[in-house]
């Protein structure tokens, strides 16, 4: 199931911390991450769960894997290491919010974000609906770093970042106060409209079955955990952003 879009005729305010938010997302991917390409700065500043729970930067040197095909014949590729942060590395809990793997990972999200965060930022205001992004996102990271804080996991030593923990939060808000907002999805080759705790739920639903998988030992590079974690962190949160009375207001009133 993927989002097409939703009914947003009751909207009144003009989404410009959503967009702003976007634009940041791809200036950073682009510009600083050179489009994927920048595997020193993406390293650099990148959450690292093993950095997280000891407070210490950790640098380690570039590796070169190798697997088996489905063909029987080896193939190597080479995994950049961990490298310097310039600043403390709790803060890369924040600077992983705004950077991402790929142009489709970067494109996801945004998206995501674009369909599902108008309506959040409309409810709670321009710098609340800013605060909760931003809280969502911290406690997505959060949560990847507990669920891997043993020394054995494969992704204690492996770098995180993107804005989809961040972006779960949204949603989560959106499953609490728009359950019954249409929503226009791509299900089954057809397009139809269905109730928003349909489309969020069953991407939910996705999350918490794959994340199972995950932690039963099939890794697939996507942290499934933090989406979870953000998720349920914003459906928590909504309830301390209260939906502004918006009649109270005026017509085309805005609120920061």
């Amino acid at each position: 199931m993927f989002p097409i879009g939703d009914d947003n005729h009751d909207r009144t305010t003009f989404p410009i911390i959503t967009i702003g938010l976007i634009v940041i997302n791809v200036l950073v991917f682009f510009g600083l991450q050179g489009g994927g390409g920048n595997a020193n700065f993406t390293n650099a500043f990148s959450t690292v769960p093993a950095e997280i729970l000891t407070g210490n930067d950790i640098v380690t040197d570039d590796r070169v894997v190798v697997f088996q095909t489905d063909y029987g014949t080896e193939q190597s590729f080479p995994v950049p290491g961990l490298r310097p942060t310039p600043v403390h590395v709790y803060l890369t809990l924040l600077t992983a919010m705004f950077m991402h793997g790929s142009i489709a990972h970067l494109g996801g999200n945004m998206w995501f974000l674009w369909i599902f965060g108008d309506n959040i930022e409309h409810d709670f205001g321009r710098i609340r609906y800013l605060l909760f992004y931003l809280a969502c996102g911290l406690l997505a990271s959060l949560a990847h770093v507990v669920l891997n804080s043993n020394d054995a996991s494969p992704s204690y030593l492996t770098p995180s970042l993107g804005a989809s923990g961040a972006i779960s939060g949204v949603m989560g808000a959106y499953l609490i106060l728009h359950a019954n907002r249409r929503v226009t999805v791509f299900l089954f080759r057809f397009l139809m409209d269905v109730p928003g705790w349909v489309a969020v739920g069953i991407w939910f639903l996705f999350q918490v079955i794959n994340g199972l998988g995950m932690l039963g030992g099939r890794g697939d590079g996507v942290a499934y955990g933090a989406h979870i974690g953000g998720f349920l962190a914003g459906m928590l949160l909504s309830q301390l952003f209260p939906k502004l009375a918006r009649d109270t207001l005026g017509t085309g009133s805005q609120t920061w």
